[in-house]
Formats: structure tokens, sequence, C-alpha cells
């Protein structure tokens, strides 16, 4: 392969690569995500950095403990970041494929999914939900 050749090809890769990494930016500029809590008590929107943007609490909310609703909105909030992770990951893996660069940037994602589990039957009647 002669020089000019070369570099021709390697000005298109460039370029390709410019062009990929303009169209990731604006879909990432779009990127957010909203949760709402199990029985709809909690409901948050995080932006791409996993930043709490908006929270809402219905009614239903003033019926927990405070320990409760703050532990309901930290794993609401949770999710929600989880989602954003699934984006980001999405989005990046579309345009950049899986490989080195994508490893770097799962290594700054919003924290994940919840860390609470789900309560199961012998729980509820050790401790039963408030309901409304």
């Amino acid at each position: 392969m002669d020089p000019e050749e070369w570099l021709a090809q390697y000005d298109k890769r460039i370029t390709d690569v410019a062009s990929r990494a303009k169209q990731a930016g604006a879909r990432l500029q779009e990127v957010g995500a909203t949760a709402t809590s199990r029985r709809g008590e909690v409901e948050v929107r995080v932006s791409a950095s996993g930043t709490l943007e908006d929270l809402t609490l219905t009614p239903a909310a003033r019926a927990l403990e405070a320990d409760e609703l703050a532990r309901l909105i930290l794993d609401t909030t949770r999710k929600a970041r989880h989602a954003v992770s699934a984006q980001i990951v999405g989005i990046t893996t579309r345009y950049f494929g899986d490989g080195p660069a994508l490893d770097v940037i799962k290594q700054h994602l919003p924290a994940g999914a919840p860390v609470h589990k789900a309560h199961n039957e012998d729980d509820y009647f050790a401790n039963p939900e408030v309901t409304q």
C-alpha cells in the first residue's frame, strides 16, 4: 500500500470515528430515566450522570415511617440510575462496539440496581407493609 492510499484510509477512519462520536454525544445528551416505587409512593427522575432531577411523593408516602420512606427514595433512585447505565451502555455499544472504551465507561457509570430485596411472604407477615 502506498503512503497516499494509507493516509486516505486513515483519514476515512478518523472521519468515521468523529462522526460516530458526534452521533453518540447527541444521543447521550438525551439520556435520563424515571423510576417509580413498586406501590407508587415515590417517583424519581435522574440525569445521565445519575443526578436526581425530580422527586415526586404521592399521598401514600405520608403513611410510611421516615426511615422506610428514605430507603424507598434511595432504592427508587438506584433503579433509575440502573436504567440510565443501561442506556449509556447501549448507546456506547451501538456506536463504538464492545471493547476497552466501553470497559472504561462502565467503570464510571452511576450506581446500579437497588440493594434491598423485595419482601418474601414470611417477611410480610412478620412486618406487614402499609397499604392504602
